[in-house]
C-alpha cells in the first residue's frame, strides 16, 4: 500500500510513519505535504497513492481548500486535534477519522477497513468526502498595506503575482507594481482557480491578462501577459497541457 501524509507538523508526520511501519513494514510512505498548495502540486505530479492520511489544519488554511483546486479520487482518512463540525460531518457520512495522537491500533482498524472495500466501496467512499467540501468563497478584492495606508484592489486589475528572494508583489493591469507581504502558496489558496493559475515557482497569472503562448524549443510554454513582467514567465512541459485547458474553458 502506498501512502501519502498531508501533514504540516514534524512530530506528528514522524509519528505517523512509525505507526504505519509497526503496523506492516511493506507500507510504503511516498510523500509529505505541508500545505494547500504543496498537497495540490503533489497530486498533480506524481502518481496517485493507494490512500492518503490527511490532516484537517494545514500551515495555509482547511485541508477542504484541497478540493476547490483539485478533484481527488483516492480514499483519504483525516486526522485532527479536535474540529468539531468536522467530526460530526464525518460520523454522519460514515468517512473515516483519526483523533491525535493517533493511536496504532485505530489506525490498523482504518487500514483494515479500506483493504476489505470492493472498487465500488472505495467509489462510494471518495464520493462522500468530496461532498464534505465547503462551497467555494473566494475573494473579490485584496487589502494590501501600503505605508500608512490600506489599499483596496479589484482582482479583476490583478495581471500576475510574482514572488523572488521571500518579496512578493502584485502586478496590476496598468503597470503599476504593489509590494504584497503574503507567499505565493497563501495567495493561491484565497484565489478562484478559474480566474488565477499557478504558473511556476516565481508566478501566479490572471487568465484575462494573458495575449499569448509561444511553445519554446524543449516544450516548455511561453506566456505572455498585456503588461510587462519582471523575467519571463514559463509553463514547464508536465504542466502544458493543463495550462492549456485551463486558459480555453468557459
Amino acid at each position: 500500500m502506498k501512502v501519502l501524509i498531508v501533514e504540516d507538523e514534524t512530530a506528528a508526520y514522524e509519528s505517523l510513519v512509525e505507526v504505519l511501519r509497526e503496523i506492516d513494514p511493506e507500507i510504503e510512505v511516498v510523500g509529505n505535504a505541508e500545505s494547500v498548495n504543496q498537497t495540490v502540486n503533489w497530486l498533480s505530479g506524481h502518481t496517485q497513492p493507494d490512500l492518503i492520511l490527511m490532516d484537517i489544519n494545514l500551515s495555509d488554511g482547511s485541508a477542504f481548500l484541497i478540493f476547490d483546486h483539485i478533484e481527488i479520487d483516492i480514499p483519504i482518512i483525516f486526522t485532527t486535534a479536535y474540529d468539531e463540525y468536522a467530526i460530526e460531518a464525518f460520523k454522519v457520512n460514515s468517512i473515516d477519522y483519526l483523533l491525535k495522537p493517533i493511536k496504532t491500533i485505530e489506525l490498523d482498524r482504518a487500514l483494515q477497513k479500506f483493504t476489505k472495500l470492493s472498487r465500488a466501496g472505495l467509489a462510494e467512499y471518495v464520493s462522500k468526502v468530496n461532498q464534505l467540501a465547503p462551497a467555494p468563497r473566494y475573494r473579490n478584492k485584496l487589502l494590501i498595506p501600503n505605508k500608512d495606508q490600506l489599499l483596496p484592489i479589484d482582482l479583476q486589475k490583478v495581471s500576475f503575482f510574482y514572488t523572488t528572494d521571500k518579496n512578493t508583489v502584485v502586478g496590476l493591469a496598468d503597470g503599476n507594481t504593489i509590494p504584497y507581504s503574503k507567499t505565493l502558496e497563501h495567495i493561491f489558496t484565497t484565489l478562484n482557480p478559474a480566474n488565477f493559475y499557478r504558473a511556476n515557482k516565481q508566478f501566479i497569472v490572471a487568465r484575462n491578462a494573458v495575449i499569448k503562448i509561444t511553445v519554446w524549443f524543449d516544450s516548455r510554454l511561453l506566456i505572455t501577459l498585456a503588461t510587462d513582467v519582471p523575467e519571463r514567465i514559463y509553463i514547464s512541459k508536465n504542466k502544458a497541457a493543463e495550462f492549456k485547458e485551463w486558459l480555453v474553458i468557459e
